[in-house]
């Protein structure tokens, strides 16, 4: 198989192999790589003076370039995406949580296995505010809060191998 130069390779085993370095993004000097750093100038770092950098395929997912239809459009280089999210209220859908209740006379003086009812009031009889079963819903406001605003993972099943990039090999020609 021929390679060209700064072709990236995926590999089963975990080292670059000979001419070959891991995507990690290494800073590369240029009087050393001339050739290379003539295909991939500073798309990926350096300073283009004296140095360059080979792309970091840590943790990345690599993403062609360009825009497909109805797709955003992708830069060489470009770097985006996070590894965990925190949803914000304003990005959840819009939903409530309702408090079943009953509008019939509370009947038991506890909350266990009940719902809230009318408070049955008398001199005879004790302040009573649960009632077995629901047949209302309270007003949405009367439930507070819930979460705890703690990122969750956005990661897609992923298997990790190592990603080289050639550093030596068939200088790649234009069509």
């Amino acid at each position: 198989m021929d390679v060209f130069m700064g072709m990236i390779g995926l590999f089963g085993f975990s080292f670059p192999p000979k001419n070959w370095a891991l995507c990690a993004g290494q800073i590369m000097p240029i009087s050393q790589n001339t050739a290379l750093f003539s295909l991939l100038g500073t798309t990926y770092g350096g300073d283009g003076v004296q140095t360059f950098a080979l792309p970091d395929l840590r943790g990345r997912v690599p993403n062609g370039q360009g825009q497909g239809p109805g797709l955003s459009d992708y830069q060489m280089g470009q770097v985006a995406g996070t590894e965990s999210v925190t949803l914000l209220q304003s990005q959840m859908p819009q939903h409530n949580h309702l408090l079943n209740v009953s509008g019939m006379g509370g009947t038991q003086n506890t909350p266990a296995g009940n719902v809230t009812a009318q408070v049955l009031s008398s001199e005879e009889q004790p302040l009573n505010a649960f009632g077995a079963t629901a047949n209302a819903t309270a007003n949405p406001q009367a439930i507070g809060l819930s979460g705890n605003s703690l990122p969750h993972d956005n990661l897609s099943p992923y298997l990790t191998m190592n990603y080289s990039i050639a550093l030596n090999g068939i200088y790649p020609s234009r069509n």
